[in-house]
């Protein structure tokens, strides 16, 4: 790998150190020094004219499955109707004969907020996609009241002691699954060999932010000397935790609560079966599975009602389902040829979530199951170690307990009905720390709040690529220098490493949002530099990249030389990746493709370690 590097260019600065940069002077402190300020998130920089809204980036389908999940067509029927060039928008203009009827739009505020471009109509739909096949299937859980007599025929019996012996297990799985599911979910949802969900105690939360913050960011302190024993991986400096975050309690009752479910079943045990797929394991074989849970037990920790735009299998069950027949020509345009178009728009929108949908449609009243059938998995969602895990410990009640911090910011997307709601993941943690901070000003000592964590991504870039020794450039922004805070205080312990460190850290302004300020250890003000992009100057990280350049190109040519960045794609991973590519050209002599290839080979050789979202 160095061979091909040394190929690349000529390395007049490797190994020496850093000359004074020859560029304008930055305003901000240097590397050396920086003054006590509040950690803010990077964003994009500021422009006369606003950008035109940016397509979403999730990427929803991977394979031909996945097509067929959201369109209810093949691939090969959607090539042989749709061209790609948006005729579907066009489909069925008033003037190529087609017939149209007036129909009652349903008059609520969930069917407005949808913003569905329909004036009229087809009297006739082409390629309504058929009515999906059912997969989940709830079944009541009932011993037999009458067991085989002995007077019944012999081949009776032999039919009945199988069906008395399998209801018997069942029962007895249940009575074994001892788990409390308000604070982790039940044993099957097992996020991947061999880890185990373990509902690690809040010992303390705090809000990382001010007032005045665009978005709020909280730490945690979670304790995990209970975790299990067993598991070959421990937590690392740089690793990441996996946290099965529910669903709210209030989303899951409304969801409940629209289906027409009895207050009275919603947590008795009721036979599961499903005839393929995973669900509701998260990374389980794709196999028929039969267990007993609750109702409440799978939309809360098993399902995604939330985060993901309906499908047109949703939408044909809602409308199978539908009593109201103006409701239910809408739900079967959705699904049609004709409405290909508004289904496009309906889809890439304003956020629409499964509430939204059957407030939107109130005479859809679909079985539970068959809804459970066409939703998404509720995955869960991963968080940097935002401390040296080795370290932290601290004593209660005469015992030594094992703590890991996180911080966490809080996400939002648009809501019919509040105008912003969190994130599934954050949401959660807000609520919890919430809940922690306000029994704490009720003066309550033995605060018994929990987050359902496991072990994961402890081999993650961030962690696999930490070195005890060489000189590592650490550049995030927002919440991503939450990881950075656990290398720093990891190599100050090491003698002599407080020169070969250093931190750039983005934020907006360091009056509201300097996450961890104060708290990298005792050289802080000569390792870290803070960026402020809405204070002073209004710097952005990936500025003060392009003017440290003599210190990136010192660090990415010395022996375990790394630079690692973490943050937001968007914006500033984006610039940060850019900032880099400059660098190497201008102190490396090479053209742009030369310099992009010097940071793939630097990638491959583990020095440039990029983490971004």
């Amino acid at each position: 790998m160095t061979s091909r590097i040394d190929r690349l260019l000529a390395l007049k600065t490797a190994g020496s150190v850093p000359e004074e940069s020859r560029s304008a002077p930055s305003a901000a402190p240097s590397l050396t020094y920086s003054e006590s300020a509040d950690e803010i998130e990077i964003e994009e920089p500021h422009q006369k004219e606003p950008r035109p809204r940016r397509a979403s980036t999730r990427l929803i389908a991977q394979s031909p499955a996945d097509v067929q999940r959201i369109t209810g067509e093949t691939t090969t029927q959607l090539i042989r109707r749709c061209c790609g060039g948006g005729c579907c928008l066009s489909l069925g203009s008033k003037n190529d004969g087609t017939q149209y009827e007036d129909i009652e739009f349903p008059d609520n505020d969930a069917y407005r907020s949808l913003l569905l471009k329909i004036d009229q109509i087809p009297t006739a739909l082409s390629n309504v996609c058929d009515l999906p096949e059912q997969t989940v299937f709830l079944q009541p859980l009932r011993r037999p009241s009458n067991p085989p007599s002995p007077t019944e025929s012999p081949t009776n019996a032999d039919r009945n002691i199988p069906i008395v012996s399998d209801i018997e297990k069942t029962m007895q799985g249940l009575s074994m699954e001892d788990l409390d599911t308000k604070i982790q979910p039940p044993s099957f949802v097992q996020p991947h060999p061999p880890h185990h969900v373990f509902p690690a105690r809040i010992h303390n939360t705090r809000e990382l932010t001010g007032q005045g913050a665009e978005k709020r960011t909280f730490h945690f302190d979670l304790d995990v000397t209970g975790y299990p024993e067993g598991e070959d991986t421990d937590f690392k400096v740089g690793g990441a935790i996996g946290v099965s975050a529910p669903n709210e309690a209030s989303a899951v009752d409304e969801v409940l609560d629209l289906l027409l479910i009895p207050r009275f079943l919603r947590d008795k045990p009721v036979l599961l079966r499903t005839t393929t797929g995973r669900w509701p394991t998260v990374w389980g074989s794709d196999q028929a599975r039969e267990l007993v849970t609750t109702r409440r037990d799978l939309l809360t920790w098993c399902s995604d009602f939330q985060s993901y735009p309906p499908t047109k299998q949703l939408l044909r069950v809602l409308a199978e389902y539908a009593t109201d027949k103006n409701e239910r020509k809408i739900l079967l345009y959705l699904c049609s040829a004709e409405g290909q178009g508004v289904f496009c728009d309906f889809r890439t929108g304003p956020h629409v979530s499964l509430i939204q949908i059957l407030n939107a449609f109130p005479s859809a009243k679909p079985p539970l199951d068959f809804v459970l059938s066409f939703l998404q998995t509720l995955m869960p969602r991963f968080y940097s170690l935002s401390n040296d895990p080795h370290e932290s410990f601290l004593t209660r009640d005469g015992k030594r307990h094992r703590l890991i911090e996180i911080a966490v910011t809080v996400h939002e997307a648009a809501d019919w009905r509040s105008g912003r709601r969190p994130g599934v993941g954050s949401g959660f943690f807000q609520r919890q720390a919430l809940k922690f901070l306000e029994a704490q000003k009720r003066g309550e000592k033995d605060i018994e709040i929990y987050i359902p964590v496991f072990k994961g991504l402890m081999a993650n870039p961030l962690a696999k690529q930490f070195v005890s020794d060489g000189p590592m450039l650490l550049i995030g922004a927002g919440v991503g220098i939450a990881p950075f805070r656990g290398f720093v205080q990891r190599r100050l312990k090491t003698a002599n490493c407080a020169n070969k460190v250093w931190v750039l850290q983005g934020i907006r302004d360091s009056l509201v949002d300097e996450l961890y300020s104060g708290e990298w250890g005792v050289h802080e003000d000569e390792v870290k530099k803070v960026v402020q992009s809405r204070r002073g100057e209004g710097r952005y990280v990936q500025e003060e990249v392009k003017h440290q350049a003599d210190l990136v190109w010192y660090i990415i040519n010395s022996v375990d030389g790394r630079v690692f960045v973490c943050g937001s794609t968007r914006g500033m991973g984006e610039g940060v990746e850019k900032a880099l590519i400059e660098v190497a050209m201008d102190k490396g002599n090479l053209e742009h493709d030369e310099a992009k290839q010097f940071w793939d080979l630097k990638k491959e050789a583990g020095q440039y370690i990029a983490e971004t979202w």
